[in-house]
């Protein structure tokens, strides 16, 4: 095989390599743009590695990052039983100034489960409408990985 075939092979091979990383690095949200005059082959040579290096830097590699979704948050069970059981207190109470603590009850118990139930929908309304959260270590991967080509003479945005 002679020089030019193994170079050619070589930006073949590089550009399949950065072809598979292109939906990764267009996640991370970078622009770059050659600030010295660097050509196309010079720009994924220098991504590809750029991208090797970041991910030794900061432990994230997203080529391969799994579905990342932020941590549900725990389920409280009970809450509109505990709410119930506030409401009955506090409707006893104000039951027995009325005179009919047993009414006050009924009447405090449902409010107070109601009460918890329609807190407990908000909740999970409130969790489903937030964006997901960046997988941990993006931030740093996409801080190496544009000083890695601030480096080398290229414009990130």
């Amino acid at each position: 095989m002679n020089l030019l075939s193994c170079k050619k092979l070589f930006i073949a091979v590089l550009s399949l390599g950065f072809a598979t990383l292109l939906p990764a690095l267009a996640q991370a949200d970078l622009m770059v743009y050659p600030a010295k005059g660097q050509t196309n082959d010079q720009l994924s040579k220098d991504r590809y590695e750029c991208h090797t290096w970041a991910v030794k830097q900061s432990g994230f590699d997203p080529s391969n990052v799994q579905a990342y979704q932020a941590s549900p948050q725990p389920q409280q069970k009970g809450e509109i039983l505990r709410g119930g059981a506030r409401g009955a207190a506090a409707g006893a109470a104000i039951g027995a100034i009325a005179g009919d603590a047993g009414k006050g009850a009924a009447i405090g118990a449902a409010g107070g489960g109601l009460k918890r139930g329609f807190q407990k929908i908000d909740n999970n309304r409130n969790s489903q409408s937030q964006p997901a959260a960046p997988a941990p270590g993006q931030d740093a991967y996409n801080r190496a990985i544009g000083a890695c080509l601030t480096g080398r003479g290229y414009s990130v945005n």
